[in-house]
């Protein structure tokens, strides 16, 4: 009888890892800034969406109420659009969310960072009239 054919060669190529992230080009995107009076949120998205790169206060290793000042909100915009200047990223729209204090430093330091900005929108929600109030306290 026939010896059986070993398959380790088979084994192996079948292991061979691959990058599951493709490096693909990206030349416009969208920019997302979220100010909150705690924390920053920056986040780098593609026309369609699709989130290239994020970062946050909390991420970058600040704690507590140091979340909220403008430095961490630089350095936060600095981590987030980095991964979008390696993907190629030369265009983006600014769209900023919230009053918080790290919103201009964050505006600022996108600006620096040689991405040319089309247009910044301000996309806070404001209410046309809000809720309705609680009722009145007796005592």
């Amino acid at each position: 009888m026939a010896k059986p054919i070993s398959r380790i060669n088979w084994r192996r190529n079948k292991r061979r890892i691959r990058s599951r992230k493709n490096t693909r080009k990206i030349v416009k995107g969208v920019i997302h800034v979220q100010a909150s009076f705690n924390n920053t949120i920056v986040t780098v998205t593609d026309v369609r969406g699709q989130v290239i790169s994020w970062s946050s206060a909390g991420t970058c290793g600040f704690k507590s109420r140091r979340r909220a000042t403008p430095f961490a909100a630089q350095t936060v915009a600095k981590d987030a659009t980095r991964t979008g200047l390696y993907l190629g990223m030369r265009r983006a729209e600014v769209r900023i969310k919230g009053s918080g204090r790290g919103r201009d430093a964050a505006l600022r330091t996108i600006r620096q960072s040689g991405i040319v900005l089309s247009f910044i929108r301000d996309v806070t929600p404001l209410p046309h009239n809000g809720c309705r109030p609680p009722k009145k306290r007796r005592v």
